[in-house]
Parts: C-alpha cells; sequence; structure tokens
C-alpha cells in the first residue's frame, strides 16, 4: 500500500513505526487471549451469523511475532456496521479502518489484553471471500508445515530489522514469501489424498 492509501482506509491517523519491528518468540498465552476475547464476542454477535478465528502469527505455535493477537471475524455484511460495531465497541474495540473497496474490509483495534500482548487487530470480513480463505489458508499451512513455518519465521526475522515508517509496509515486504507458500498449500489442497 503507498501512504496515501495507508492514510486514506485510517478512520484518524495511522500510528507511524519510524522504525524496526519487535518481534517476540512465540507465547503459549496467546492461544488463551485469543478465547478470552472471542467469547464475549460471539455471544454478542450471537444475533448475527458469524465466524470468529484465531489468524496471524500469534496463531501459530512456534513462530515469532509482534504481541498482537489477529483475530479474523467473518459476517454477511461488514458494511453493515450498525449490525456488530455497537456490540464491539461495549466490549472495548474501536473501528480504526475502513476498507469498502477492498471486500468491505474493516479493522476494529482493542488495547490492554492481558500481560505480554500489546493489542488486538479485528478484521472483518464477509464469509467466503477470498480475503478469508486466504488468511485461514496460510495459518493452517503454517500450523501443519514444520520448513513453511521455518521460512516464514526466517524472513520475518530478516525484515523486522529494516526500518519501516509504517507497520503496513512491513507487512507488504512479506507478500513474496507469503504468496509463495500459498501457492504451495493450494497444490497442496488441489493434490488431495494419496490412493
Amino acid at each position: 500500500m503507498t501512504t496515501g492509501e495507508i492514510e486514506a482506509a485510517h478512520l484518524v491517523a495511522p500510528p507511524k513505526l519510524n522504525g524496526q519491528v519487535t518481534l517476540r518468540e512465540y507465547d503459549p498465552r496467546w492461544p488463551a487471549v485469543f478465547e478470552q476475547e472471542a467469547l464475549p464476542m460471539s455471544e454478542r454477535l450471537g444475533h448475527i451469523d458469524h465466524r470468529i478465528e484465531h489468524v496471524g502469527s500469534t496463531s501459530v505455535p512456534g513462530l515469532p511475532a509482534k504481541p498482537v493477537i489477529d483475530i479474523l471475524l467473518t459476517v454477511p455484511d461488514p458494511s453493515d456496521e450498525a449490525c456488530y460495531v455497537p456490540a464491539l465497541e461495549n466490549l472495548g474495540f474501536t473501528l480504526v479502518i475502513r476498507e469498502p473497496q477492498w471486500y468491505e474490509h474493516r479493522v476494529l483495534r482493542k488495547y490492554h489484553l492481558a500481560p505480554g500482548v500489546e493489542s488486538a487487530n479485528l478484521h472483518v470480513l464477509p464469509e467466503g471471500c477470498q480475503e478469508a480463505v486466504r488468511m485461514l489458508r496460510f495459518r493452517d499451512r503454517l500450523r501443519t508445515v514444520s520448513s513453511e513455518r521455518k521460512l516464514y519465521a526466517d524472513a520475518k526475522r530478516s525484515l523486522s530489522l529494516q526500518s519501516w515508517e509504517y507497520m503496513q509496509n512491513y507487512a507488504d515486504a512479506k507478500s513474496e514469501v507469503v504468496a509463495a507458500i500459498l501457492e504451495r498449500a493450494m497444490a497442496a489442497e488441489n493434490c488431495g489424498p494419496h490412493t
């Protein structure tokens, strides 16, 4: 994303990194923090069809990560913010990103979740959309294939040593390795079980 695109997507001024990304070794408490957020979220959203998944690096045992819990929430229509945003605001989340041209993607953020966790990013997408499928496929590939997990960890560590204006710039720099891992994941899915 360009600086203009990053700024346009944010509802408030996007926080600048202007430095290196701090990664931490995998913390086995991260899945419990996800569960502690997901349960009340699911209760508050009982009035709509939804799915809540732990995604991102904190969802992959053994993978270094920023101490930020990434959560995927799928709903029928992310543009219908009145259907879910007030319920999430009551849980301490704040709507910070709106990208109507990209699957109606929304991001809500919450701070001060638990010791060792800086924040949570809640990505809202329509169920079954290409990006939601991609996020889950990538997570599952990293969870099950140790060589892919190592490859991604090495890329993250190397890129974290560079200086980035925005966190999004760091995320974009990982695109090539992410695309390669996803390509192999899709190829493996298409092969199916051997008979």
